[in-house]
C-alpha cells in the first residue's frame, strides 16, 4: 500500500525545476520505505509516528544530499508477519534503498532477521524496543537510534523502591517481546533495591475484556506495575476504573504516552501520581526538547499536546537517515559502505538527548523518570522526576553478568538482589 503520509507527502515533495534537477544529476530521488502499525492495538501511535517522519521531512525540504527524498509507506498490524510481509513489498517490489521502522517489538526481531537477507538495503528502526533485535545476532544493516525496552526503565525500580516506598508489586503486561524486555528493565532495578515481585500476569495483545486478570489482581502488594500500551492500556484502564480498581499504579513507559494520557474519556484520570520511566518527559525544559513540541504543535494542531515517544522515535530515526545522506553527498556508497558508516559513528543531537550507537548499532542515549501531573490546562503529561544519562543496553553490568540473566520473558530475569 503507497499512500502519501496523511495527504501532506505530496506537498512535500513538490520542488522547482531546478531543484529537480539538481536532484536527478545527484542520482535522482532516493527511495525510502516506511513501515509502520497503523491497523490494531497501536494504530494511535503509529499515526503519530508518522507525523514525526512528516516533521522531520518538512525541516529538511524533502531533500537530502542533494536528493529528494520519495517516501513509500506500509502499513503493519504490529505482527511479525505482516511487518515482513510490508518489508518484501517495499524492498522486492518498489525497490527502496532504505527502510525506516517498524514499530513494536516482535516486529522489529523479524525485521532484524529479514534485513540480513537484503545486504544491499539499509534498514533503521523506527521505535521498536525488543532487546533481542540489537542484542543477539544483530544485523550489519540494522541500525536504532532509539534504546530499548529495558533502558527506558532505567532507573524506574530503584525509584519506586526509595522514594514512594513500594516494596512488593505485581504486574500485568502484554505477552511479547517488547514488554518482557520492558519488565526485565523494570525488575533488575527493583530487586535490586530490595523490592519483590510476587506474580506475573500476562495477557494477549489486543485483549478487549481485562475482567478475569483484574479480579485475579491481589490486594496484599504495594503497587501494580502496568506494561500496557495503546488499546489495551485504555481497555484496562476504563475497566479497572469501573470494577473500583484503587491501587497504587506503576507504569511502563507506553502506559503513560501521550497516545493513553490523551485519549477520550475519564479513565486515563488513574494514572496522575503514576511514576514511569522511558526516553522523554513531556515537561523537559531542554531548550531542543521546548523546541520540538513547539514545532510539532505548529505543524499538527490537531496532534497530542505533546509529541509522543513514537513520534519522537520515528522522527529521530528520520534524522539519522537524513543527516548522513547529507554527510556522503546523496552518494550512499557501493554496498551503502558509506551511509553505513556514518550511521554506524554519528552522534544524533535528538530533542530528547543525545544518542551514538554502540558496536550492536544500538543507541546508548537519556532515559527519564517521570510521573504523571494533570497540568494548568487540564490535560495530563509526564513531569521529569529525574534524568538518567548515557544509559546502554546492559544496563551498566558487565557482558557476563548480564548474559547470565537470560533473554527476557515471563519468568526472566529471577527477582534477587544482586546479578
Amino acid at each position: 500500500m503507497k499512500t502519501n503520509f496523511l495527504g501532506t507527502i505530496s506537498a512535500l515533495a513538490v520542488a522547482t525545476t531546478g531543484g529537480m534537477a539538481f536532484a536527478e544529476a545527484h542520482g535522482g530521488p532516493l527511495k525510502v520505505g516506511v513501515l509502520v502499525t497503523l491497523e490494531g492495538t497501536y494504530a494511535v501511535p503509529g499515526g503519530d509516528g508518522v507525523r514525526g517522519i512528516e516533521l522531520a521531512l518538512q525541516q529538511n525540504a524533502n531533500m537530502a544530499g542533494g536528493r529528494q527524498i520519495e517516501i513509500t509507506t506500509v502499513s503493519t498490524d504490529a505482527s511479525p508477519d505482516s511487518a515482513v510481509r510490508g518489508a518484501r513489498k517495499l524492498v522486492e517490489q518498489d525497490g527502496v534503498d532504505i527502510v525506516i521502522g517498524p514499530l513494536s517489538g516482535s516486529e522489529g526481531i523479524a525485521i532484524r532477521d529479514y534485513s540480513k537477507t537484503q545486504p544491499g538495503v539499509t534498514f533503521i528502526n523506527g521505535i521498536s524496543g525488543a532487546q533481542e533485535a540489537t542484542y543477539v545476532e544483530p544485523s550489519e544493516n540494522f541500525f536504532r537510534f532509539n534504546m530499548e525496552g529495558a533502558q527506558w526503565s532505567a532507573g524506574l525500580g530503584d525509584y519506586v523502591v526509595n522514594e514512594k516506598g513500594y516494596k512488593t508489586v505485581a504486574t500485568i503486561g502484554e505477552d511479547y517481546s517488547f514488554i518482557y524486555t520492558q519488565v526485565l528493565g523494570f525488575a533488575l532495578g527493583f530487586c535490586q533495591a530490595g523490592g519483590e515481585i510476587t506474580e506475573r500476569f500476562w495477557v494477549p495483545l489486543g485483549t478487549k475484556d481485562f475482567g478475569s486478570i483484574i479480579a485475579s489482581l491481589p490486594d496484599d502488594v504495594d503497587a501494580i506495575y502496568l506494561g500496557l500500551g495503546g488499546g489495551d492500556a485504555v481497555n484496562f484502564l476504563n475497566q479497572y476504573q469501573q470494577a473500583g480498581g484503587s491501587a497504587n499504579l506503576i507504569g511502563g513507559t507506553i502506559m503513560v504516552d501521550g497516545t493513553v494520557l490523551n485519549s477520550k474519556g475519564s479513565a486515563k484520570d488513574a494514572l496522575i501520581g503514576v511514576p514511569s520511566s522511558g526516553p522523554q518527559a513531556d515537561t523537559y525544559d531542554g531548550e531542543k526538547w521546548q523546541a520540538f513540541v513547539r514545532q510539532y504543535k505548529a505543524a499538527f494542531p490537531d496532534g497530542f499536546p505533546s509529541p509522543s515517544l513514537f513520534a519522537t522515535g520515528y522522527y529521530n530515526a528520520t534524522q539519522a537517515m537524513l543527516q548522513c545522506v547529507d554527510q556522503v553527498g546523496g552518494n550512499l556508497g557501493e554496498g551503502h559502505a558509506a551511509l553505513r558508516d556514518c550511521l554506524s559513528t554519528l552522534e544524533l543531537d535528538a530533542p530528547n538527548g543525545m544518542i551514538r550507537l554502540d558496536d550492536n548499532r544500538q543507541a546508548i542515549g537519556t532515559n527519564f523518570i517521570t510521573e504523571v501531573q494533570e497540568q494548568p490546562d487540564g490535560t495530563l503529561a509526564n513531569n521529569v522526576v529525574k534524568v538518567v544519562d548515557g544509559v546502554d543496553q546492559r544496563l551498566g553490568l558487565s557482558k557476563e553478568a548480564f548474559d547470565a540473566i537470560g533473554l527476557p520473558g515471563r519468568d526472566v530475569p529471577e527477582c534477587k538482589t544482586s546479578y
